[in-house]
């Protein structure tokens, strides 16, 4: 039996959304010091590649409000909203992104391959590979007899990579407590959907190994939880692995700096126009029994908790040189 999100998870969902936007807003600004008047990735205290999931929020808090700290999620380099929503530390996560040595990994690791174990979270910047590390934290937990569940959260594009239809089979093969979620925001950074893939949804995928598919429309967090709560109910009844594929929206281009010019103004303008947090805003005030003073409350305390964070990662120091060769494999 599935059901819908209480008051109070409604109200975590709402917070969790507000924090996690807020949290790129202020890394999109930070990201692009330095960076102008010629945009040049090496500079400013964010080198490299940015990708934002503004937008795609509610995939993370329609998932990771039903998860617990044992469960294992697996993510891919648009990350910030399953990371901030599972839990990971804001502070050290913040300190990571900046490449200080009080991050999660020393500042060794940066914003595409954030891991936390206190929470059994982790990601790669590669393409599709969070799917590996998830199957195989489902496979330890069935061999130690543990009632956790691996969740891999992929993109629409990772769904047509050889990686996806290989742990399929095996999860599906070895009943494995493993749900594959693919946000689907309609582009694989520059190429559409329609494009690429030769199914509507991947959702009719999972059932080529045997895997119960479901496609959640609208970015409707609701309606991901109740999926979710569906899924989890199966993994750990040892029933197997399911697929929830979320039709989301991708505010933003692919990565800070992308112009963005392969999509339309009318797109754009439906991006903008169904942005998930006033529209989860306006569905607690109107049905959820809140007034405007609760949320206002919500979001000052997500952005405290975000103003911190970035001011204990600027505040930080980096690393040592010497640092560089310790974690590392020795002869």
């Amino acid at each position: 039996m599935t059901h819908m999100p209480d008051r109070s998870q409604r109200l975590w969902m709402y917070q969790t959304m507000v924090r996690s936007r807020y949290f790129e807003d202020r890394m999109a600004a930070i990201y692009l010091e330095g960076k102008k008047p010629i945009f040049d990735l090496s500079k400013g205290p964010i080198p490299g590649e940015m990708h934002l999931s503004s937008g795609q929020e509610p995939c993370a808090v329609g998932i990771c409000a039903q998860l617990t700290a044992q469960d294992h999620v697996s993510a891919g380099h648009r990350l910030h909203h399953f990371a901030i929503a599972k839990g990971v530390h804001l502070d050290e996560m913040a300190a990571e992104i900046f490449g200080k040595q009080t991050g999660l990994s020393g500042g060794r690791a940066g914003h595409m391959h954030l891991f936390d174990r206190r929470v059994n979270f982790g990601s790669s910047g590669i393409v599709g590979q969070g799917l590996s590390f998830a199957v195989g934290a489902a496979l330890a937990f069935k061999m130690r007899g543990e009632p956790h569940v691996a969740v891999a959260v992929i993109g629409e594009g990772a769904a047509n990579a050889g990686l996806f239809h290989e742990t399929l089979n095996l999860a599906a093969v070895w009943k494995l407590p493993f749900i594959v979620v693919i946000e689907d925001n309609g582009w694989a950074v520059t190429v559409s959907k329609a494009e690429s893939t030769a199914v509507a949804s991947n959702a009719i995928r999972s059932q080529s190994y045997g895997i119960p598919g479901t496609h959640v429309a609208g970015n409707d967090p609701d309606e991901i939880f109740r999926v979710t709560g569906a899924a989890l109910a199966r993994a750990r009844a040892g029933e197997g692995p399911s697929l929830i594929e979320i039709e989301t929206l991708r505010i933003a281009g692919h990565f800070q700096g992308d112009t963005d010019g392969y999509r339309s103004a009318a797109e754009k303008q439906h991006l903008c126009a169904n942005d998930p947090i006033p529209l989860l805003r306006r569905r607690l005030l109107e049905h959820g029994g809140v007034d405007e003073q609760r949320l206002d409350a919500l979001d000052s305390e997500a952005r405290d908790s975000v103003d911190r964070a970035i001011a204990f990662a600027r505040d930080s120091a980096f690393p040592a040189p010497e640092a560089a060769l310790d974690c590392m494999f020795a002869n």
